[in-house]
């Protein structure tokens, strides 16, 4: 079972964007999902299966709207940071 998602908008939006009603509609689910995916709420893959589009093209489309594909927290950062530190301190000969 799925659900429905209704979004009211001027009709001036499209050609204010210089785009169809459709790619207007393709656009906004595209971003809805981005973001969604960059704030860490769905996984690429989830994200990229709630707008009917498969992952690899999803990732594709993220560079588009400047959203990076690779998305990791400040733990996980500052754990590489720590572990590349020991590393140089420690080099395994």
């Amino acid at each position: 079972m799925s659900n429905t998602l209704s979004v009211d908008y001027p009709e001036t939006f499209p050609d204010a964007l210089h785009m169809s009603r459709a790619e207007f509609e393709c656009e906004a689910r595209l971003a809805m999902a981005a973001k969604l995916f960059e704030t860490g709420r769905l996984s690429s893959g989830q994200a990229a299966g709630l707008i009917g589009m498969g992952r690899v093209a999803f990732l594709a489309e993220l560079g588009r709207l400047r959203v990076s594909t690779i998305q990791v927290g400040a733990e996980e950062l500052e754990g590489d940071l720590a572990a590349a530190e020991a590393a140089v301190d420690h080099p395994q000969q």
